[in-house]
């Protein structure tokens, strides 16, 4: 959400900041919104005092046996009171269209962020590793032999329709391998607090964390009215809603292993071979909630944890800041990460790594209390993945390839899989 006093102090500087994200002008409906409320509660609060000082005259007209004033004061402050809560109402009604209207307003891209219309235009910050020089072609996740009898789709359709997978096996057991691994590094290499989250949250929750009013269709809700979370942001982030932290309590560090599910609306035809895209998946996800004046710091630190699980898994990968056409709604910058896949022979997307600013606290009332007594200000709030765990197998599959059809996989995971190091052609562990 935004906040209305920096509208009102610069329109021209936040009409030109939207500009930059390829959205219209609005200040000025903004602000015409804003005066019409702001008119309304003076025109009301003017009324009160008014109806308040005919109230006390009127005991004293009585006092004094002038019957004719008695009853004239007594019709005003009778009449007061439905003209005043007539200008409530208004003024109410006023500020429900303003927030319907500042809801769906993208976050302010910072500075520092590139210009540009969509993902080609995103910039690269940083490259690790170097692809294997392989002596056949390589193939992609679903198609290594030892893979395929264990990554099965057409039995997911059969229980859940299209963007499913059921992992069996020795494939499942390396997918559960991976999100340990995260777990345990986000924990004791990293400082992170781990989180076991609901997946079933209200609307407040997803309203709080930008996903809600605009980005409904993109989330599944139950009959009886919970969201099944898009990722553990929502409830990880939601956790400090409405709260005054003390400062020394920042920042606030957490991680979380969870299913999310999404529609994927509006992906129609993209990525539908393999389990690149899918409705249901496993993420383990970081949430930073900090003071102002650290947040940029704390985006560097989260994306050095989320490129260090890649570098110990020793999957290629690049670093891109995202422009601002392809930031997302509630972001102020944005740093992809996109992991090498010798099957497609492309980088893809295996993290994002977002700094919201204020806009999350402000919707949510998260607040904290600055140590040398001022007054409450609102914190910043980070996400980003830590890593997404079924791309991250679809890397580690992919990188670990051989010509038979076998996988070698990374050392980090051997202690998690009882020592074994290679996913053989048959599809077992040895």
């Amino acid at each position: 959400m935004h906040d209305i006093r920096a509208i009102r102090d610069n329109p021209e500087a936040f009409d030109a900041a939207l500009a930059r994200r390829g959205d219209a002008p609005v200040s000025a409906a903004i602000l015409a919104l804003d005066e019409a409320r702001r008119s309304k509660i003076n025109e009301a609060e003017t009324a009160q005092a008014e109806a308040k000082a005919a109230a006390k005259n009127v005991g004293a007209a009585k006092a004094r046996g002038d019957g004719a004033e008695f009853e004239r004061l007594r019709a005003l402050v009778g009449n007061s009171k439905a003209a005043i809560a007539a200008l409530q109402q208004d003024a109410k009604d006023l500020d429900g269209q303003l927030t319907a209207m500042l809801e769906v307003i993208p976050n302010l891209p910072y500075a520092d962020v590139p210009d540009g219309a969509d993902e080609n235009d995103n910039v690269e910050v940083a490259k690790w590793g170097t692809p294997r020089a392989l002596d056949f072609a390589p193939v992609e996740h679903f198609e290594i032999k030892g893979v395929a009898g264990a990554m099965d789709f057409d039995t997911a359709a059969k229980i859940s329709g299209a963007r499913f997978v059921l992992l069996k096996g020795a494939v499942a057991r390396i997918h559960r391998a991976l999100s340990q691994f995260m777990l345990d590094s986000h924990v004791d290499q990293n400082g992170l607090t781990e989180v076991n989250t609901p997946v079933l949250v209200r609307d407040e929750a997803m309203y709080g964390t930008d996903k809600l009013p605009k980005f409904g269709d993109d989330s599944y809700q139950t009959t009886n009215g919970w969201w099944l979370v898009p990722t553990s942001e929502v409830p990880l982030t939601y956790s400090v809603a409405g709260d005054t932290l003390a400062e020394s309590d920042l920042p606030r560090r957490m991680t979380a292993h969870t299913l999310c599910f999404r529609s994927e609306a509006g992906s129609a035809g993209r990525d539908t071979s393999g389990m690149l895209r899918q409705h249901q998946f496993e993420k383990v996800e970081m949430v930073s909630v900090t003071h102002p004046d650290t947040s940029d710091g704390e985006q560097k630190r989260m994306l050095r944890c989320a490129e260090d699980l890649l570098e110990q898994l020793d999957v290629p990968y690049r670093t891109v800041i995202l422009c601002t056409g392809d930031m997302g709604f509630g972001a102020r910058r944005t740093y992809d990460i996109e992991a090498w896949l010798p099957g497609q022979d492309a980088y893809r997307e295996i993290s994002s790594i977002s700094t919201t600013g204020a806009f999350q606290a402000r919707r949510m009332n998260a607040r904290f209390k600055p140590a040398d007594g001022g007054k409450p200000e609102y914190v910043h709030t980070l996400n980003g993945s830590g890593l997404a765990v079924g791309r991250c197998l679809i890397a580690v599959l992919e990188n670990g390839q051989q010509a038979d059809g076998s996988v070698t996989l990374p050392a980090v995971l051997h202690p998690y899989l009882g020592g074994k190091s290679t996913l053989t052609a048959q599809g077992a562990l040895a």
